[in-house]
């Protein structure tokens, strides 16, 4: 089992879909992954290069060899093992689909270039990347897609409607094409779009009037935490700073340790276990700590960037503004299977500098707004005399 852990969303529906919910920000949907750091950031590449498994990996690597030898599917095996386990953040990849989730987390995808969530039971667009498929055919935010290839998605998880966008995996789904059936208004219409490898620059600034410099940063991808504190370094000295996490599903978590360090002089970010193992993680000395900031987030705001949200609100560092995030706060270690393909299984949970679990509970704003939580984070930042 490789030293790598995880912070990982939910994957329960059919096989040939386990990386729709690897990577949501980037992928489409709302959940994402996040890699704590390691000495190497995948599994072994074959069997005997990797320890031993031991506890639940080990129990799924064997019900992997058993299927193995009897001609059955060992991915299968492997899965059915998972879900008898009852974890819920259990997934089984196979070797392609791996391979994918980590140019995924280094900002790399296939896809057509939207984002969407479900909302009363329908999916609703909330975004599309500049120069992709989904743009070029004016596809906005606030579109909702009424059906993929056919399929109707009213009621569906967007879990499975990322999968049917998607195609199945990158080497397979690159130049095929996709039929949108879309809504706007009184208006439907279709639209067919090629996938193609597309890639994200999941960190973008703004600046408000009332100097207000705005980082929003959309996933934890390779980079991205440098990338917050360059914009930090380089913001005009008299600006006030807006975190903005909300719809940030994580990502690696390395990066969101990365990002802290932009805002606090050193000190503990969060703690976790890793089978009982107790472990932290630290920010680097020599922050901005004088410049007032403000953290916006929502439900959407989810694992690495509930860890940073936790780190800089407890720490005192920023006035976290928004809805309650999600809720993700377990941990998750991927190991290699004996057919090469990797189970990604619980092994422990993480906490914010003062011994909060994030798990099931999320983070709680320090001001409650649903709607117009820009607004109000200018006016508390205006509060906090900047």
């Amino acid at each position: 089992m490789s030293g790598r852990a995880l912070f990982c969303q939910p994957r329960r529906f059919r096989r040939g879909s386990a990386l729709t919910l690897v990577f949501a920000s980037v992928l489409v949907a709302g959940a994402a992954t996040g890699s704590l750091p390691a000495t190497d950031r995948k599994p072994a590449a074959r069997p005997t290069q990797a320890a031993a498994p031991t506890g639940r990996h080990a129990e799924v690597a064997e019900a992997a060899e058993e299927a193995m030898a009897a001609g059955t599917s060992p991915v299968e095996a492997a899965e059915r093992a998972v879900s008898r386990s009852g974890d819920r953040w259990g997934a089984v990849y196979s070797p392609g689909e791996y391979e994918e989730f980590e140019d995924a987390l280094d900002g790399r995808y296939t896809g057509v270039g939207l984002w969407a969530r479900e909302r009363s039971g329908r999916i609703e667009v909330t975004g599309v990347g500049s120069g992709t498929p989904a743009a070029e055919a004016g596809i906005r935010a606030g579109d909702r897609l009424r059906s993929v290839d056919g399929e109707r998605v009213d009621g569906r998880p967007v879990t499975e409607v990322v999968s049917l966008l998607r195609g199945g995996d990158a080497a397979e789904s690159a130049g095929t094409t996709v039929r949108l059936g879309l809504e706007r208004g009184t208006r439907t219409w279709s639209e067919t779009l090629r996938r193609t490898r597309l890639s994200r620059d999941t960190v973008t600034v703004d600046e408000l009037p009332g100097r207000i410099t705005v980082i929003k940063v959309g996933a934890f991808t390779k980079g991205s935490g440098d990338q917050v504190r360059t914009v930090v370094e380089e913001a005009p000295a008299d600006a006030g700073l807006v975190l903005d996490l909300r719809g940030n599903s994580g990502g690696l978590v390395t990066e969101a340790v990365t990002a802290a360090s932009a805002f606090l002089d050193g000190g503990l970010v969060a703690t976790y276990d890793v089978e009982g193992e107790q472990r932290a993680l630290h920010a680097e000395p020599g922050g901005d700590t004088g410049r007032p900031l403000v953290v916006l987030v929502d439900g959407g705001t989810m694992s690495a960037a509930e860890l940073l949200t936790g780190a800089l609100q407890d720490r005192g560092r920023a006035v976290v503004v928004g809805a309650r995030t999600f809720g993700k706060g377990s941990v998750q270690m991927p190991g290699r299977l004996p057919d090469g393909s990797v189970a990604e299984l619980t092994v422990g949970h993480y906490r914010t500098p003062s011994g909060r679990g994030v798990d099931g509970h999320g983070i709680t704003p320090d001001l409650e707004a649903e709607t117009q939580a820009l607004r109000r984070a200018g006016t508390v930042l205006a509060g906090l005399g900047r």
